[in-house]
């Protein structure tokens, strides 16, 4: 498998990147830790291309697939982007408005539940809650949901809604449709915790080049260059599987394909979020009592490792999906 970017996926990635470092830096970050996702922010992520990325050209987006999603999706984990970004990306070939932005949408997976109390992320933001059922892929209006109690989040940036029984929606979709989307966004998901693996690694390597003790850079203490190596190690694993899952995703055509697709995808989950958990936790014992302060950005990484790790399945339902796969290849 070919993993060497093309000119134009590496425009798009340097072009997120880019985005990125202009609009949401850490004192953004913090900014929006308060005020929340603006409609600013929202309509520059729609001008950037982000939720559109898939839809054809005809309909108003850039017709790429989701090789280039994962490398947009990449860059926007490496800045823990704030917002419903990987739900509205979904919901831009199904719901008019998704793909420009004029329209926020925010999900709920309840293929694995029987649809009681749930948690919805970025409710008060959204205009729409797309719902992923075992019999097809549903639109609900946010004011047909019930907020039942408050819901302490646990990243500052994803604040969430606790809601009572989700009703039933407008069908938008089939049982495939929102298997499909079920992988997609798992895909998605994947990217973002390899970002958080860049970025953790980036700033813990950083912070040891310049931070000196006993009159070294602490980065040349053999305990911390393992730390190191081994979150190089991880970066380059999920990178490679991330990359995979969504190059296979767009070449699945039939279900053989299809199938080799979602272990693709199932593995690069276990694999990036693995990468993200560890090389969060570890830059933040790099830069020792600093780390675990509130003005040190680390704590951001790992609270939304945390929040995407269980986002589309846990670790337990992903490792099940391979085991499956092995057993019937044997």
């Amino acid at each position: 498998m070919e993993f060497a970017l093309s000119p134009d996926q590496e425009a798009l990635q340097e072009g997120v990147r880019h985005f990125c470092s202009e609009r949401l830096s850490l004192d953004r970050l913090r900014d929006l830790e308060r005020s929340g996702v603006e409609k600013s922010l929202w309509s520059a992520y729609a001008e950037m291309g982000v939720l559109g990325l898939r839809v054809p050209e005809a309909r108003g987006g850039l017709g790429l697939g989701m090789a280039e999603a994962v490398l947009a999706f990449e860059e926007l984990g490496r800045c823990v982007a704030p917002g419903p970004l990987i739900w509205s990306h979904l919901a831009a070939a199904l719901i008019d408005g998704a793909e420009s932005g004029e329209v926020v949408v925010t999900g709920i997976d309840l293929r694995r539940t029987a649809g009681s109390a749930c948690v919805v992320e970025h409710l008060e933001r959204a205009d729409v809650v797309l719902v992923l059922r075992e019999d097809g892929v549903e639109r609900l209006d946010r004011a047909s949901l019930e907020v039942a109690v408050g819901a302490e989040a646990l990243d500052p940036l994803t604040p969430v809604s606790r809601v009572g029984d989700v009703p039933r929606g407008e069908r938008v979709a089939d049982a495939a449709g929102a298997a499909r989307l079920g992988w997609e966004g798992l895909a998605l998901v994947s990217a973002m915790l390899l970002g958080i693996a860049e970025a953790t690694l980036s700033q813990a390597t950083a912070y040891a080049k310049e931070r000196e003790q006993f009159g070294r850079a602490i980065g040349s203490f053999q305990a911390l260059k393992h730390l190191m190596a081994d979150g190089f190690v991880r970066q380059e694993l999920a990178r490679a599987s991330a990359y995979a899952a969504g190059v296979l995703l767009d070449q699945a055509k039939d279900p053989g394909t299809r199938d080799e697709a979602e272990q693709a995808v199932a593995a690069a989950a276990l694999i990036c979020e693995e990468a993200a958990m560890k090389n969060a936790r570890a830059c933040i014992q790099v830069h020792g009592g600093m780390g675990f302060t509130w003005e040190n950005p680390a704590h951001y990484y790992l609270k939304r490792a945390w929040v995407l790790g269980n986002a589309f399945g846990t670790s337990r339902e992903h490792a099940a999906r391979l085991a499956r796969g092995v057993a019937e290849s044997n």
